[in-house]
């Protein structure tokens, strides 16, 4: 059964960061892409960022500069280091399986994800 544990969310100010981990069980994780998606109340999922399987990165132009996406294959562990927050980042972010080993364009809502962890940015 596939498992994923986010952690490490809370408030931050403008401009400060936070990072984000997944812990992620149940599957072979070094073989498949992993993604971070988030919600803000009463939005649709947005998607945030990619990291296929062989490490390659593709970020959504909202975060491009400021957010890291990057994976730990030894540990199974998925992480999101967000730089220079805005207030417009505010929302639950969740990590969430691929199917496959790399990056389909976009982000179906049924994939694996975890109970995922609340970042609020506000002064």
């Amino acid at each position: 059964e596939v498992q994923l544990v986010e952690s490490g969310g809370g408030l931050v100010q403008p401009g400060g960061s936070l990072r984000l981990s997944c812990a992620a069980s149940g599957f072979v994780f070094s073989t498949y892409a992993m993604s971070w998606v988030r919600q803000a109340p009463g939005k649709d999922l947005e998607w945030v960022s990619v990291i296929a399987s062989m490490g390659g990165t593709v970020y959504a132009d909202s975060v491009k500069g400021r957010f890291t996406i990057s994976r730990d294959n030894t540990k199974n562990m998925l992480y999101l280091q967000m730089n220079m927050l805005k207030t417009e980042d505010t929302a639950m972010y969740y990590c969430t399986k691929l199917p496959g080993s790399g990056w389909l364009g976009y982000v179906s809502g049924s994939w694996p994800r975890g109970q995922g962890t609340q970042v609020t940015v506000s002064s």
